[in-house]
């Protein structure tokens, strides 16, 4: 099983943002070193108190040229902000810095309406744009596939003398799943957003699918899931170190949003430890976090993937300590049985 990381790059209480950077370097050399396949970084915006991860293009180059082979790439790009073209020649200017090893993850979302309202200014699309018709805009750039009557056709990019960075779509609803199928791209689904909603999508991916047009495009449907894990030796120490992302999703619910609670304040917010995720969970059951040792993360991630079909699995943990942070990143390699 192929598994990966995706980080956030979260600022610890009296850190700064130059703290979490260094942090999510080290978790990426670490990723490299236990055999990890991608490292991804996420894109957040107007919270760069507790979430430093704003600007994936810039977070990429720097990875790329503190790592040597594992792939690195964003989970995601808010394309609803950009433009497609301007996001293709990064992408295509990062490939060239690091030839074969970028992927570049497209999604959409909205956060704080402020800071919504400051990416878009200036800029005459509104939020309602077609997501799916900016997607393949962006895969059209990058692969030179404009038909050659297109006012675009003529537009050259950075190209690295392996190719083009890997296109995902990234998602969390049958929406995204069937864009995906419809331009025959690799698929990614974030169960640790909407978790209810994996086979579904996972479902519509492979109903919609049918083979890309593009010349790097897939044949058949390849598709990852996105899930939050944390893990320790033992199933209550993980559950311990899982409380910090309840913690943090029961934050998010409330519209509140800071820095990391620490597992002790965590698990005071929470009223006491989590319960251990069960390493058999009930067909009707897609928790937002699971934990567990490693032969307990070893069996829900297969129990998991193969529930819906997934090719691939990218790893997200809030945990709120780098040390412990990268430790669970490091059983769960153990567990999965990555070659380092």
């Amino acid at each position: 099983m192929n598994v990966s990381i995706v980080d956030i790059a979260p600022v610890r209480n009296g850190a700064t943002a130059t703290d979490a950077y260094e942090d999510t370097v080290d978790l990426a050399r670490a990723a490299e070193r236990l055999g990890y396949s991608r490292f991804w970084v996420a894109e957040h915006h107007g919270l760069a108190d507790s979430i430093a991860s704003t600007t994936p293009e810039t977070l990429i180059a720097h990875l790329a040229a503190k790592t040597s082979e594992i792939r690195v790439g964003s989970g995601t790009v808010l394309l609803n902000h950009y433009s497609p073209f301007k996001v293709a020649e990064t992408f295509a200017s990062l490939d060239g810095l690091a030839p074969g090893r970028i992927d570049l993850g497209l999604g959409r979302a909205t956060g704080m309406p402020a800071a919504d309202r400051a990416l878009r200014s200036g800029v005459a699309r509104r939020p309602s744009d077609d997501h799916a018709a900016k997607i393949e805009e962006t895969a059209r750039h990058l692969h030179g596939a404009f038909p050659d009557d297109h006012p675009y056709s003529g537009i050259r990019i950075p190209r690295s003398p392996d190719g083009i960075p890997e296109v995902w779509v990234l998602g969390s609803s049958p929406s995204s799943a069937a864009i995906a199928g419809d331009l025959g791209l690799p698929y990614a689904f974030a169960a640790f957003i909407r978790p209810t909603l994996a086979e579904e999508a996972f479902d519509t991916y492979r109903e919609r699918f049918r083979a890309s047009e593009f010349e790097t495009g897939l044949d058949a449907p390849h598709g990852m899931l996105a899930l939050n894990v944390a893990c320790a030796e033992t199933d209550h120490e993980a559950a311990r170190l899982r409380a910090s992302s309840e913690a943090a999703y029961r934050r998010m619910a409330q519209g509140a949003f800071g820095t990391p609670p620490t597992v002790e304040e965590a698990i005071d917010e929470l009223g006491g430890v989590p319960d251990p995720t069960p390493a058999s969970l009930a067909v009707d059951e897609w928790p937002r976090a699971i934990s567990g040792s490693p032969s307990t993360v070893e069996t829900l991630l297969e129990g998991m993937t193969d529930r819906v079909g997934a090719d691939e699995v990218i790893v997200q943990n809030l945990i709120e300590d780098p040390e412990d942070r990268i430790r669970s990143h490091e059983l769960i390699a153990e567990a999965i049985g990555l070659p380092d």
